[in-house]
């Protein structure tokens, strides 16, 4: 688990994010925030897994895109931890709708429509857990001090 004070949230990287080449400028915008990477995995998402991913939204109009765009291709899948990080990724992350994302946002500057918007973020520290849960083994967290945070 990650140290007192500071939280572990998921972050994917879609399958529209890794095929335009911006997994390395996403990943950097959100280390240059202070976050650090403990765990990482590029992966292709199953229907199963998507299903227990999305399992709030079956039944809506937009759950057969989801689906399908989310294993339409390679995702890379992130666990990140910091001060604040479901917060702090979300402000990074920007609005859902690329056409009212702020300037500055990952989807602001970098997606191009509503269903393929690069990149998903846990939005509280329950979906965080039960989120993380699907992509990542206990095992395959690896803590360690960020150099630039290491006298902080």
């Amino acid at each position: 688990m990650p140290e007192a004070g500071t939280e572990r949230t998921l972050v994917l990287l879609k399958p529209d994010a890794v095929k335009r080449g911006l997994s390395g400028e996403i990943l950097g915008r959100l280390e240059r925030k202070g976050l650090t990477v403990v765990g990482a995995r590029l992966l292709r998402v199953t229907p199963d897994l998507a299903g227990r991913h999305y399992f709030e939204h079956a039944g809506k109009p937009f759950y057969d895109g989801l689906v399908r765009h989310i294993t339409s291709g390679p995702v890379l899948a992130l666990a990140v931890e910091g001060r604040g990080a479901i917060a702090v990724v979300r402000l990074l992350v920007g609005a859902t709708n690329p056409a009212t994302a702020a300037p500055g946002t990952i989807r602001g500057d970098l997606a191009l429509a509503m269903t393929p918007n690069l990149i998903h973020a846990s939005d509280s520290s329950a979906s965080a857990e039960r989120e993380l849960a699907l992509f990542f083994r206990p095992e395959d967290y690896h803590s360690y001090v960020r150099t630039d945070q290491e006298f902080l």
